[in-house]
């Protein structure tokens, strides 16, 4: 299962952290899987590439995560919330490949 949690500080998505896989077909033939993995790459670069955001991203072995400071959370909502709605959308359509979860946080960034 492919776990995506958002953080969210004063009504604001802060960021995100996607680990798993979907296990919906095999290994390159994952359709859920490349779904999740091409709208993380567009937010991410998104923000990072064309909003010119400073963001705390990471990248490791089956895990994304991205973190925007405080001052830059309100310019890259628009990117977050489609994210955050497609990876809904998603977890609507395959049924069990997909945990979606929000965590407040507190972000002083």
């Amino acid at each position: 299962m492919i776990h995506a949690r958002f953080f969210k500080a004063e009504e604001k998505l802060m960021g995100f952290s996607i680990s798993g896989h979907a296990g919906y077909d095999d290994y390159g033939h994952d359709i859920v899987c490349a779904s999740v993995s091409s709208a993380v790459q567009m937010t991410a670069n998104g923000i990072t590439e064309i909003l010119k955001l400073g963001a705390d991203v990471t990248v490791e072995e089956n895990l994304i995560r991205m973190m925007l400071s405080k001052k830059d959370a309100q310019k890259g909502q628009a990117f977050m919330q489609a994210l955050l709605l497609h990876l809904k959308l998603l977890a609507e359509d395959y049924e069990g490949t997909i945990q979606v979860n929000i965590s407040e946080v507190y972000n002083n960034a």
